[in-house]
């Protein structure tokens, strides 16, 4: 299993299983808390939008921060960031201060975070082995997700907010230690990066943040509310979810390394639009939500590994892994920031839950018509990891 040779990916992958305990837990929980706590469903979706803009506003500043600390550091940052956003949540008990600065801190976490974290992780994997690699990731997350979400739901209904989302902040902190053995990747000075080479990474991003407004947002929101507003039914689905994506993904990462990508893009679209279509009509239906939530593992086990099998390898051949994730992950908050927008006015007017969740759709289909472009042109060559 050469996939498996590269120990540097492998701490990083044991980083994230350990990250996914918070990210599978009190994270799914962020959104439907909010609701609990007094906020109405557009002012949930607001408030991610908030967060998304700040995480747009301040995410240039990680260049000047990756020039003088390298890759690691960005992501140990984030990491603690993180942890300081969920101190903060069991505080929110409605619209007001305690929400605004939550969603500060999530902005900075998510902003040094994610930047920081794909381009680190796109500058140590294997162009030839990546789709394996992400899939062991993925499957660590379903993993993890089995248990983490039951936990939660029983730890917020017996002991509290401010104990659950407690601990959430120690596992996103402890989630660092492996990173102690992972190596420090400088970022390059004086390095150009041509608009036409982060462009195309730009656009799947910004796409793949419309799209998870609608089947990731707007749906945990739709679910919790067919399952009447319960944090322990909440906590039930998404761990039946993550039992259905447990192998799934290291499955399909290997076929997308076996050249299969095209054949893999295909798979991705169908079964994403019929994972959007199946939540669109679910809502208000107990049984037929829990079944529609289960979908999405399955269907993210066909375009996770695909679509950032594309990005990574496109990120890896760039000029600065750094610049061009800061690009990218900007795209994403650009896409996530308009979908959150248009189904928050969607909602506000008295629409059903169902059509915002159907707005995915369109993003769904740009993805495909991107991954179809990047597949056939075939994978771009990868030198060195550059930073």
């Amino acid at each position: 299993m050469a996939f498996l040779g590269n120990r540097s990916v492998n701490l990083l992958n044991l980083h994230y299983g350990i990250h996914a305990i918070a990210e599978t837990g009190g994270n799914a929980f962020f959104a439907v808390f909010l609701l609990k706590a007094g906020v109405s469903i557009p002012g949930v979706l607001l408030a991610v939008a908030g967060i998304n803009l700040g995480r747009f506003l301040i995410r240039p500043l990680i260049l000047v921060a990756g020039l003088r600390l390298g890759l690691k550091p960005l992501v140990v940052i984030g990491i603690l960031a993180m942890a300081g956003q969920f101190l903060l949540l069991s505080h929110v008990d409605g619209p007001g201060w305690p929400l605004w600065i939550t969603c500060g801190a999530g902005a900075v976490g998510g902003t040094f975070y994610w930047t920081a974290y794909h381009a680190y992780f796109a500058s140590l994997g294997d162009s030839d082995h990546r789709g394996q690699q992400i899939g062991i990731r993925e499957a660590l997350v379903a993993l993890v997700g089995i248990a983490s979400p039951l936990i939660t739901g029983w730890s917020l209904v017996s002991l509290g907010a401010e104990i659950t989302f407690g601990v959430t902040a120690l596992v996103i902190a402890a989630s660092g230690l492996p990173l102690l053995g992972a190596p420090n990747l400088a970022v390059r000075r004086d390095v150009e990066v041509p608009l036409s080479s982060i462009w195309p990474g730009v656009l799947m991003q910004a796409a793949d943040g419309w799209s998870g407004a609608g089947y990731l947002f707007v749906w945990q929101i739709a679910l919790f509310v067919s399952l009447g507003e319960s944090f322990a039914a909440f906590g039930g689905a998404m761990a039946l979810a993550a039992v259905v994506g447990a192998v799934t993904g290291m499955v399909l990462g290997r076929w997308v390394d076996m050249g299969h990508g095209p054949k893999a893009v295909w798979l991705a679209l169908m079964s994403l639009l019929i994972m959007i279509g199946f939540r669109a009509v679910a809502f208000g239906h107990p049984a037929l939500a829990i079944v529609a939530n289960a979908i999405g593992p399955l269907a993210w086990a066909f375009y996770v590994p695909t679509m950032m099998t594309a990005l990574y390898n496109q990120a890896q051949a760039s000029p600065c892994v750094l610049r061009f994730s800061i690009a990218t992950e900007g795209g994403w908050d650009a896409g996530s920031i308009a979908a959150c927008l248009l189904t928050a006015g969607m909602i506000q007017l008295g629409l059903p839950l169902g059509y915002a969740i159907a707005t995915a759709a369109l993003g769904s289909l740009v993805s495909f018509g991107i991954l179809r472009r990047y597949f056939a042109d075939g994978a771009p060559a990868v030198e060195a990891p550059s930073g």
